[in-house]
């Protein structure tokens, strides 16, 4: 969803980039005071509605900055019992929602410590499990497929799809939930967004209605899922609202929200140098130290184009002013590219280059595949000084393949 991905439209002032030049590379660059502006957006959400917003942290989990971060937030989600945890022991005064694919029986006794509302995928997950749970006191939901896609093109991100894993239909619903289940059940989970405003959620909300309405009248509360780009500069935050009041209003129901990226949106940067500018006939190469499939995968994955300070990215033939340059990392994939960027000047080793919008789905994702270094971590404070929070190194990818040290 490129045309959802902001692109920068100033040069970093030369204050800040001597400041980055002074910062070993590749390394992420965490924005303090960006993701506090995005917080207070999302907290007038709140207070505006009386609607409950959670971090999704599996697009940003960076838990140094949760303290800063939490006066904003009424919690976390989790995908799984380790990001339960997280949240659990970096906020222990938020609530942590839980939802996963899938779980292991086993996790149970270690999530019930963690989790207050836990969230199933299937049926036969929810009476397999939804006794156990309450009887832990915990608060139980069935995650839906309202069988509405608001995507185009970007089926690995669609759950609506035809054959989807992710959410129960109408018609499994009423085919395996029983009178007994449906009156354990809290509430309803519906996440089918990716980065979109909330018109689509307009339309999601209303086909939710139609086709789930009946059960939400019995139900305490209903969330809405992720892919709420709230913090996005034209995002229609009026209609946001309305959909949370006529929720409310509706059937009576707590409204939650667990968007991701919104909370990170804009306040992270990827620093990487040049290393090499080979040629390959008409095309110009630039190789960095740093990786699309080990450091910013959804860039492959995804795909899309991270935008840079002081170029424009190329997604389309058409040339553009200024001498074009294909970015791509070091590893031996041939795959390993970032993109094409128009520069205003030719580049050579050890320039340094600055991606933005680089907090989300970068840290809590990234690889050492080819035994490529994870990037270090670092905090951009509000007083404009850099803090170190990691330092990675060869240990790091060693532990993860055997035990022999």
């Amino acid at each position: 969803m490129t045309e959802n991905r902001p692109h920068f439209k100033r040069l970093i002032s030369k204050d800040r980039e001597a400041l980055f030049a002074s910062v070993p590379t590749p390394a992420y660059i965490l924005d303090e005071a960006a993701l506090i502006a995005n917080g207070k957006i999302i907290k007038q959400v709140c207070e505006d509605t009386g609607a409950k917003i959670l971090l999704a942290q599996k697009a940003f989990s960076n838990y140094d900055c949760y303290e800063f971060m939490a006066p904003y937030m009424s919690g976390t989600e989790a995908s799984g019992l380790y990001e339960a945890r997280l949240g659990k022991e970096e906020m222990p005064d938020k609530e942590v929602h839980v939802f996963c694919g899938a779980y292991r029986e086993s996790d149970f006794p270690e999530l019930f410590a963690y989790a207050d509302h836990i969230v199933f995928n299937s049926p036969a997950q929810f009476k397999k499990y939804a006794k156990l749970c309450k009887e832990n006191g915990k608060s139980i939901g069935l995650r839906i497929n309202p069988e509405f896609s608001t995507q185009e093109g970007h089926a690995i991100y669609d759950p609506c799809a035809p054959g989807g894993r992710l959410g129960t239909t109408r018609a499994a619903f009423d085919a395996q939930m029983d009178a007994e289940s449906i009156a354990l059940l809290d509430g309803l989970h519906f996440h089918t967004l990716c980065e979109q405003n909330s018109d689509d959620l307009e339309t999601t909300l209303q086909a939710v209605a139609e086709k789930f309405g009946d059960i939400l009248k019995n139900c305490k509360w209903v969330n809405f899922g992720g892919g709420h780009h709230i913090t996005r500069v034209d995002y229609d935050i009026e209609t946001l609202e309305k959909c949370i009041r006529f929720a409310q209003d509706t059937w009576g129901v707590e409204v939650y929200l667990e968007p991701g990226e919104a909370w990170a949106l804009n306040a992270g940067y990827l620093i990487t140098h040049v290393l090499d500018t080979p040629v390959n006939g008409e095309v110009k190469l630039a190789i960095l130290d740093a990786s699309a499939a080990c450091h910013m995968p959804d860039v492959i994955e995804m795909p899309y184009l991270p935008p840079i300070f002081g170029a424009e990215t190329i997604e389309e033939d058409e040339p553009k002013s200024g001498i074009r340059y294909r970015l791509g990392g070091p590893t031996c994939l041939s795959g390993d590219v970032i993109g094409d960027y128009a520069f205003d000047r030719d580049l050579k080793e050890g320039d340094l280059l600055v991606f933005g919008d680089m907090a989300i789905y970068t840290t809590c994702k990234n690889n050492t595949f080819n035994g490529m270094p994870l990037p270090d971590i670092y905090l951009l404070q509000e007083n404009d000084e850099i803090r170190q929070l990691t330092h990675f190194g060869y240990d790091d990818f060693k532990m993860r393949l055997g035990s022999r040290r």
